[in-house]
């Protein structure tokens, strides 16, 4: 029978309460039952006069009202605050109710340029969603993934300047430096002087938001960007991130990554990265630290036709080389960069049967050049045939891979519309501990674990108390039935 609805219903007047209409398994309510917010309040209490002026705008309220749009890869805070205003899950999440206004789009932009801006507030937010997780011991820092991710920037790629910067020094110069100097000493070669001159390279600057970097991934996609720099550990949770301009390579940023991670939830077992990462310097970071290096297989960057690196057989013994004719290739010098440079007899080359596949030189030299830090790699190159490694590696795709694509596809960040390192830093910050709180909060739910139970029944408790003198008589149907309440087995009637 067709049936018409009316809309009778629209102008009907029920007395019910916000509480009621928000279905019990949704997403905030699993939120409020995972952390208590009020840990923002002594965090923030140094921004706020507590004597005078205007009554603010609740921090929590705030700090909250941009949670909703990451949680819910909202676009905007303008589009935010519209959907705050007709959503009741959100409006009970706030702890707003069916009338009072809610603040306006531009509350949250103000308050981080007049309070926040410049702290560490948003980090500490992420630390502290963080801890609560590693307390219910959801966090599994055995094993740490590390990548990045580019998330392009608010700027026009075709409005730029060409400009000449600074390199920028390795963290490990001095470092790099003193062992060349040795070595140099120990092949009998005079250590290097220390470098005075500057050097500098052309870059591609943002006339929009000169914190980008030019970001080149082929041939059709160039842009300006950000890099997300972040950890995880094997459930996904993610334990540490760094913000840096898209032309900063990741080896670059690996020692903040791994420092900040390791300071949070201790020193990891293994570190898996991916080819980006496996440089001489971070195998012997992560091997003298007595961390197992899980990364994948390099392709030779050799011409075609050409013999191949591992061709050439080291001999460690007499510190050589041994090229495929049988040839003998010894020490000529320690580069600055730290790398051995071998070479070939003079004229031994000449009428080698093998030299077009060898050597292009108009001298007839062949050279092979050998990092001091190369052992750390061929230990690296050991460890990727076990089966341990194999299985590691396998769940990258699971864990780090896995949180750049919610990242992008459910949190909204294929792009950023904020402008500056630090804006796009704190936005980071509050994404990623978004996607830290769904999860605990999802897992405390479906474990039956969290704060929710306990603060329900108080708050019912004592809201039963104060009408109490009001009622003739409380019963136990009257308890029984109270909407959404079963209260009956909690007195114990």
């Amino acid at each position: 029978m067709l049936n018409k609805q009316q809309a009778e219903g629209r102008y009907q007047i029920s007395v019910v309460s916000l509480d009621e209409l928000v279905p019990q398994d949704h997403l905030v309510r699993k939120i409020e039952n995972a952390i208590d917010f009020s840990f923002i309040y002594d965090l923030v209490k140094d921004r706020y006069s507590l004597d005078n002026g205007r009554p603010s705008i609740d921090p929590v309220v705030l700090i909250k009202m941009v949670l909703i749009q990451y949680l819910f890869g909202i676009r905007s805070m303008r589009q935010t605050i519209k959907e705050i205003e007709t959503n009741i899950a959100y409006r009970w999440f706030l702890g707003y109710d069916f009338t009072q206004p809610i603040p306006h789009f531009t509350t949250f932009g103000k308050n981080y340029v007049r309070r926040f801006q410049g702290t560490d507030l948003f980090e500490k937010i992420f630390t502290r969603i963080l801890e609560e997780a590693c307390h219910h011991g959801f966090v599994d820092p055995s094993v740490l993934y590390i990548d990045s991710t580019h998330v392009k920037a608010s700027a026009n790629k075709n409005k730029y300047i060409k400009q000449l910067v600074q390199e920028e020094r390795k963290k490990y110069q001095e470092l790099l430096e003193e062992e060349l100097n040795q070595d140099r000493v120990e092949h009998g070669k005079k250590p290097l002087p220390k470098k005075t001159e500057t050097d500098w390279k052309e870059v591609k600057q943002s006339s929009t938001d000169p914190d980008s970097g030019w970001f080149v991934k082929n041939e059709k996609e160039q842009t300006f960007a950000y890099s997300f720099h972040a950890a995880s550990d094997q459930h996904g949770f993610v334990v540490s991130a760094v913000v840096t301009a898209a032309n900063v390579h990741d080896s670059q940023a690996f020692s903040d990554v791994f420092e900040q991670a390791v300071g949070r939830v201790g020193k990891p077992d293994a570190v898996a990265v991916d080819a980006g990462y496996k440089t001489p310097y971070i195998s012997k970071c992560l091997l003298d630290e007595g961390i197992r290096p899980v990364m994948p297989y390099t392709r030779p960057h050799t011409k075609e036709g050409f013999f191949r690196k591992h061709e050439y057989v080291y001999d460690e013994y007499f510190d050589c080389y041994i090229c495929p004719a049988g040839q003998v290739l010894t020490y000529e010098t320690t580069t600055r960069d730290g790398y051995r440079m071998y070479r070939s007899a003079p004229g031994e080359c000449n009428h080698c049967p093998f030299r077009p596949q060898c050597t292009e030189s108009r001298e007839a030299v062949k050279r092979v050049s050998r990092h001091i830090w190369a052992d750390y790699l061929d230990e690296v190159e050991h460890l990727r045939h076990t089966e341990v490694n194999k299985r590691l590696y396998a769940r990258r795709k699971e864990t780090i891979e896995r949180v750049f694509a919610d990242l992008k596809e459910k949190h909204g960040l294929r792009w950023t519309t904020l402008r500056g390192l630090k804006k796009v830093t704190m936005q980071a910050m509050l994404v990623f501990a978004c996607m830290n709180l769904k999860k605990l909060a999802n897992w405390l739910w479906k474990s039956g674990k969290g704060r929710h139970n306990a603060l329900h029944f108080r708050f019912t408790f004592e809201y039963i108390q104060d009408k109490l003198p009001l009622l003739p008589m409380v019963t136990r149907e009257f308890v029984c039935n109270l909407r959404g309440r079963n209260l009956a087995l909690f007195f114990n009637f």
